[in-house]
C-alpha cells in the first residue's frame, strides 16, 4: 500500500464481472427508504398486490376496487407492496495488517469492490468509510470505483487499537458490510453490536492469508507487528507453533459465536484462492452473499 488508481480500477471492473455470479444478500430482508425495486416494509404503489382495507375520505380514488365495490357495495382500496431503495453502508477496516502480505492485501482490495459494485448494482444508496481505531475517514463512492481512495486510507493516523465502529454515523435499516481481518485484542460482541443496531443487516468478510492461517514457522524467526512496526525475536518450534494454531482457532470460534449471537453474516475469505471460490466458500453457507 498505497495501490495505483489504475490497479484499483481495474479490481473494479472485475468486480462488474464478479456480481453477475454472486451478490449481496438484498432479497433476505425488508427495507425501508427511498423508491427502488425491493420489498419494503410499507404500502406503495408496486404491482406486487398485499392487501385489502376500508376507503377512508381522502384516499386516492384510483385505488378504489371497483369489482369488489359492485359485489359488496362497499368501497375498499387495494394496496400494494411499497418498492424502496436499500441503502449500504461499506467500511473498511484499515489496519495495517490487512495489508500485510500481497495477496491479502489484494483480496482486501477486492472485497472492498465487490462489496461497493454489488450495491451499486442494485441501484442501492450507498456510502463508505474506512476506519483505524478510533479515527473514521468517509470515502467517496465515486473515488472508489474510480481506484482513488488508497492514498486517503494510507494518511490515516496509524493505530494498533480495534476499530470503533459506534462512532460511525451508520444509517438506520442500512445492510452495513465491515471488510476486518478481525485480528485485534477486542470483545467480539461490543465490536459486532453497531452492525445490527438500529434494524442494520450486518456483514462481515475476512480475509486471511495462509502466512496467518496455516504458517510453517521452524526455527529462528524475527517476526514483525504489522501495527507498530516494531520487530520481535523468536524462536518457533513444534510446541509453540501448535499452541499458536489452537489461539487462532479459538479466536475465530470466538467471532463465529458472536456474530451468530448477533445475527451477523461472517465469512472468513482466503486471499489465496480465486475471488469467486474463496467467497463462495463460507459466504453462501453463511448469508453473507447468495447467487446472481
Amino acid at each position: 500500500m498505497p495501490s495505483s488508481p489504475e490497479h484499483l480500477r481495474a479490481i473494479q471492473l472485475r468486480a462488474r464481472e464478479w456480481v453477475r455470479v454472486l451478490k449481496l444478500p438484498f432479497r433476505q430482508q425488508r427495507w425501508r427508504g427511498h423508491a427502488g425495486e425491493f420489498a419494503g416494509t410499507g404500502v406503495g404503489s408496486s404491482l406486487d398486490f398485499q392487501d385489502h382495507r376500508v376507503y377512508l375520505p381522502g384516499d386516492d380514488p384510483r385505488q378504489i376496487n371497483w369489482q369488489a365495490y359492485a359485489r359488496t357495495g362497499t368501497y375498499t382500496m387495494k394496496q400494494y407492496r411499497e418498492e424502496v431503495r436499500p441503502l449500504v453502508d461499506v467500511i473498511l477496516d484499515a489496519s495495517e495488517s490487512m495489508f500485510a502480505y500481497p495477496a491479502k492485501e489484494q483480496r482486501t482490495q477486492e472485497l472492498l469492490a465487490f462489496a461497493v459494485e454489488a450495491a451499486l448494482q442494485t441501484g442501492a444508496s450507498v456510502r463508505c468509510y474506512a476506519v483505524r481505531g478510533e479515527v473514521h475517514q468517509v470515502l467517496e463512492t465515486e473515488a472508489v470505483v474510480a481506484g482513488r481512495w488508497s492514498q486517503e486510507v494510507q494518511s490515516m493516523k496509524a493505530s494498533a487499537a480495534a476499530p470503533v465502529l459506534a462512532r460511525l454515523p451508520l444509517r438506520a435499516g442500512a445492510m452495513r458490510v465491515f471488510i476486518s481481518d478481525l485480528l485485534f485484542p477486542a470483545e467480539p460482541e461490543s465490536l459486532l453490536a453497531p452492525l445490527g443496531s438500529r434494524h442494520g443487516r450486518g456483514i462481515v468478510f475476512a480475509p486471511h492469508a495462509s502466512q496467518e492461517s496455516a504458517p510453517d514457522w521452524d526455527g529462528n524467526y524475527e517476526f514483525i507487528d504489522s501495527e507498530t512496526q516494531q520487530p520481535h525475536e523468536h524462536r518457533v518450534e513444534s510446541d509453540i507453533l501448535q499452541t499458536y494454531l489452537r489461539a487462532y482457532a479459538r479466536h475465530f470460534d470466538l467471532w463465529k459465536n458472536a456474530s451468530a449471537k448477533h445475527g451477523i453474516a461472517l465469512a472468513r475469505v482466503n486471499a489465496e484462492d480465486d475471488f469467486i471460490s474463496a467467497l463462495r466458500a463460507e459466504g453462501v453457507v453463511s448469508n453473507a452473499v447468495e447467487a446472481a
